[in-house]
């Protein structure tokens, strides 16, 4: 009789850990303009490439190239770079403040700057985001004020959301951006729960959900899979694959997969991979996903190839688990220097007016942190009133509601 196999549990490694030499040879970056830009109304068997290569457009000269290179104009190019530095303006000084004791807790996007800036630039108005905590670009493109969004990390007297969320779960429905949750996942059933509540309503607004990579591997994005590809909603759904969740690396998520892109495919979803880190590339991608949506022809997947540059949040040590300089030898960049050559390429930018734009926008951002630490920080108050806990939540109080706010004194 043959014996049965002894098991091992086979679970996935990194190729490089903390003390090794980064080593990313195994990344095949394709060269800008090589990737073919098909017509919006294309079925998802028939770019089932898309879902493995990678959508580049600015190449190693500055230069915007092949089919997917995108029609902007010089304003909105550099309203583009100028979005992208004031957020990473706004996450250095709110990381400062963390560390100085002045709000909980703060999560960057440092390296991932042009995924929500190039992606909001592309939406209509009314089109609603359900982000993660890591699109704060997202509000920054869309106006929102950079004073109200630390009012909300600082959870001060002027806190929009009046200390009722995490800092950085921003909220603000006038700019189309859902609240969000911590635990992510739901973002994806959500939005596609909402485009589909827009279909039925016969109304012209799109959704874009957003997840990390390390969320697709919850129930929640195979859920939000089925009905985006039963339903057809006019959806876009986002996976940021910044290499690392919170302290896993991609290949735990991914499992055997190829790509999470190639996820779609299974749900006969087209899906499209694209250079996270260059600007033009994202807003040609998320352009065409959302004439898509807006044309009826229903959800597109896509996948923002990029990397975590800094911690997963001011709770994480990355040095425990990557090796320390495996960020500055990613092979796909900095998203803001990329977009700098590029402009200089068009000859619309110079290394002098960065430097005088970048002083500009810190001292921009200084200014509105010191509005905001006006009105309070966690650290030393005001705070919004604890008698705000019992508001805004039925229509009217319980009565068990009404006696714990009577034995609380507020």
């Amino acid at each position: 009789m043959t014996r049965n196999k002894v098991f091992q549990l086979h679970v996935p490694e990194p190729q490089c850990r903390p003390g090794d030499t980064p080593d990313f040879s195994a990344f095949d970056v394709p060269k800008a303009g090589e990737v073919d830009r098909p017509a919006v109304d294309v079925d998802a068997e028939d770019i089932r490439h898309l879902a493995y290569e990678i959508v580049r457009v600015t190449d190693d000269e500055g230069e915007a190239v092949g089919p997917w290179a995108p029609d902007l104009t010089e304003e909105e190019a550099l309203k583009g770079l100028r979005d992208m530095m004031t957020v990473r303006s706004l996450d250095a000084r709110m990381l400062i403040a963390q560390r100085q004791g002045k709000t909980s807790f703060y999560m960057q996007s440092l390296g991932e700057e042009a995924i929500s800036c190039a992606f909001q630039a592309a939406l209509s108005p009314g089109d609603m985001n359900f982000p993660t905590y890591r699109q704060q670009g997202l509000l920054v493109t869309a106006g929102y004020p950079i004073e109200d969004m630390m009012n909300q990390v600082y959870s001060n007297s002027a806190d929009p959301l009046e200390g009722r969320q995490m800092p950085v779960m921003y909220s603000a429905k006038d700019n189309s951006y859902f609240s969000i949750s911590g635990n992510l996942g739901t973002q994806f059933v959500q939005c596609v729960g909402w485009a589909m509540a827009s279909a039925i309503a016969g109304d012209t607004k799109i959704a874009a959900g957003w997840i990390g990579d390390g969320a697709t591997a919850e129930s929640d994005f195979h859920s939000a899979m089925v009905f985006a590809s039963t339903f057809r909603p006019p959806v876009i759904l986002n996976i940021v694959n910044n290499q690392w969740a919170i302290s896993t690396f991609q290949g735990i998520a991914r499992g055997k997969a190829a790509t999470f892109a190639s996820r779609g495919l299974g749900f006969g979803i087209p899906a499209i991979r694209v250079d996270g880190n260059d600007f033009l590339a994202v807003h040609a991608v998320a352009k065409w996903a959302a004439e898509r949506a807006h044309l009826g022809h229903g959800a597109t997947l896509i996948e923002h190839v990029t990397y975590r540059a800094g911690p997963h949040s001011t709770s994480d040590d990355p040095a425990g688990y990557r090796p320390k300089t495996e960020a500055a030898d990613w092979p796909l960049g900095d998203p803001i220097k990329r977009m700098k050559a590029y402009l200089i390429a068009r000859g619309i930018w110079t290394e002098e007016r960065h430097a005088q734009a970048q002083a500009e926008i810190d001292s921009e951002v200084l200014a509105a942190q010191k509005r905001a630490e006006s009105r309070g920080t966690l650290h030393d108050g005001p705070h919004p009133s604890s008698k705000g806990m019992f508001d805004d939540v039925f229509e009217e109080l319980p009565a068990h509601l009404i006696r714990q706010r009577q034995e609380a004194g507020i």
